[in-house]
């Protein structure tokens, strides 16, 4: 039988999964994952490993997930590296997606094959009341881009964020329904040295917007070349600061960076929940202020922006109490 892992931030699949056993029973061989507040990525890698071993077949296994992009998502693309041939992931979880994969279990052996089966009960358990609400058609022109796309001109920024998590739920929807990008551009020397890390990102970009992964180096070029990138929308990603300095001394004209998340590791203070600094931290923050650039301190869209010359200096006050 095959293996179903349902994965959600916060407690949705756990939810889902008791509703599901209220309509259909309980089940063997479904595991629920969720990724709470004071958790992070491997944390929930941890738990898919641990939901897969318990399985009877661990050769099938099928992954709903709530969002396509988020944490979990991109915890279970890494665990499908070398099991495509066998392993499947869903996203957009609901109800009846669930329902029905519980049920094609009974007659369907593989998990492409029940993911294949599902979608068209997903999206068909999406209606509308008043009808005359639901559209004649599905609406194309947002996905296909701008008509001028590739035309001469140079690229528009309408975000730069740096955010160690780089590419997740938060960028791949918030941040991108109200930017409206047509690419994702993640600007780092590290990741674009690493293979498995370029290719999540680029399976984690929402539908209509291309993905890439470039050196600093190469957005500088980019950002110079006035030929190719008229009508193109481009969102910025950077893991840390450092390279957003380097980015913009280069020429990448940025006049605001949205500070989103920098994780916490040895020798940081953390003067919020989502930020954490080092001494160079600090320094290169001055530096890109010096250059002109403004913060806006926000995780998503609707926070209220922080007041990054206070988080510098809580900061830069902890560290000097370290000293």
């Amino acid at each position: 039988m095959v293996g179903i892992i349902i994965a959600s931030h916060g407690e949705f699949a756990s939810g889902i999964m008791q509703s599901g056993s209220m309509i259909f029973g309980e089940q063997e061989n479904v595991k629920a994952v969720t990724l709470m507040p004071s958790e992070g990525p491997e944390d929930v890698k941890a738990k898919m490993k641990e939901a897969i071993a318990s399985f009877d077949n661990q050769d099938e296994v099928l992954f709903l997930v709530d969002l396509w992009g988020g944490t979990p998502f991109n915890q279970a693309n890494s665990l499908l590296e070398g099991h495509e041939d066998k392993w499947a992931i869903v996203a957009g979880m609901n109800l009846p997606m669930l329902i029905e994969a519980y049920a094609s279990r009974f007659s369907m052996n593989t998990a492409h094959e029940i993911a294949a089966h599902i979608l068209g009960t997903a999206k068909d358990g999406v209606k509308v009341k008043p009808e005359e609400l639901e559209p004649a058609e599905a609406p194309a022109a947002a996905a296909a881009g701008p008509s001028n796309a590739g035309a001469p001109g140079k690229f528009e920024y309408v975000l730069a964020r740096i955010d160690s998590r780089l590419l997740h739920g938060q960028v791949a929807t918030a941040w991108t329904k109200t930017t409206q990008p047509t690419r994702i551009i993640v600007v780092s020397d590290a990741v674009a040295k690493d293979d498995l890390r370029k290719k999540l990102i680029q399976q984690a970009a929402p539908p209509g917007v291309k993905a890439h992964v470039v050196p600093v180096h190469k957005m500088i070029d980019l950002a110079k070349d006035d030929q190719h990138f008229g009508g193109q929308r481009a969102l910025l990603l950077f893991e840390n600061p450092q390279d957003a300095l380097r980015a913009v001394e280069g020429g990448v004209p940025l006049k605001t960076i949205n500070v989103g998340s920098m994780a916490h590791s040895p020798g940081k203070v953390q003067p919020n929940k989502v930020l954490a600094f080092n001494q160079d931290d600090i320094d290169t923050f001055a530096k890109l202020k010096e250059l002109g650039v403004n913060f806006d301190v926000r995780k998503v869209p609707n926070d209220s922006k922080g007041d990054m010359d206070e988080i510098i200096k809580k900061a830069q006050d902890e560290l000097n109490r370290q000293k």
